[in-house]
């Protein structure tokens, strides 16, 4: 195989660094997947997370989104909410009130973490000490990327024409990285929420792209 039908790239000077840890993470278990780089829209109203969100702004800092791997996403003390172990760093870029005491945010995804220990507050709010991971390896096929991005480009293409106020996610639009069309795809395909979630949490671009190119070429997608 020669080096034109890869899109490799090589982690930079570095990146055997100790990862960085965050203490005292806000966490937000949810019945959905963030993925770097997507958007995440929420209506929020219960007290917890109200403060959580007034903290965040205050502070300029994320909150860890989860998917919720048992429980709901109101806790009660005889069924605690349990996070799956990697999710992913949200910042808010956008916070308004709808009534009083009501917060409408759009928050969008940065980096992805793997939490080593979490525990519940008194008010019922989950924190974390978490290890932020290292961004994606990136070495896929030049084939199956050019495929993923154009089928991409497709449905925003449609999205745009049918809901152009709703698209899913923000640009600019980063079609020359694999990581980002990687994700978007994984957001924008109809497969379980558990599916995305190991998809989210491969390190590796390449991986997300075989595996979603794979499941596009058996629905007839590309």
């Amino acid at each position: 195989m020669s080096s034109t039908d890869l899109y490799r790239h090589t982690a930079p000077a570095g990146s055997d660094d100790p990862p960085q840890t965050l203490d005292n993470l806000p966490l937000f278990p949810l019945h959905t997947v963030l993925f770097p780089g997507g958007r995440l829209p929420l209506r929020v109203f219960e007290a917890r997370y109200v403060d959580m969100v007034r903290n965040c702004l205050r502070d300029s800092t994320p909150f860890g989104v989860c998917l919720i791997e048992s429980g709901e996403e109101v806790a009660r003390p005889d069924q605690p909410t349990v996070p799956e172990p990697i999710g992913c760093l949200a910042e808010i870029v956008d916070c308004n009130m709808e009534q009083l005491g009501v917060l409408l945010i759009r928050a969008r995804g940065r980096e992805r973490f793997r939490i080593i220990r979490h525990e519940t507050r008194d008010d019922g709010l989950l924190v974390a000490r978490a290890a932020v991971l290292p961004a994606d390896i990136i070495d896929c096929k030049l084939e199956l990327l050019g495929e993923c991005l154009d089928a991409l480009r497709r449905i925003v293409t449609r999205l745009h024409a049918e809901q152009p106020d709703r698209l899913p996610f923000d640009e600019p639009y980063l079609w020359d990285d694999p990581s980002w069309v990687a994700n978007r795809l994984c957001e924008l395909l109809p497969v379980p929420l558990k599916a995305k979630q190991m998809l989210m949490a491969l390190p590796d671009a390449g991986m997300r792209i075989q595996i979603v190119h794979r499941y596009m070429r058996q629905n007839h997608m590309v």
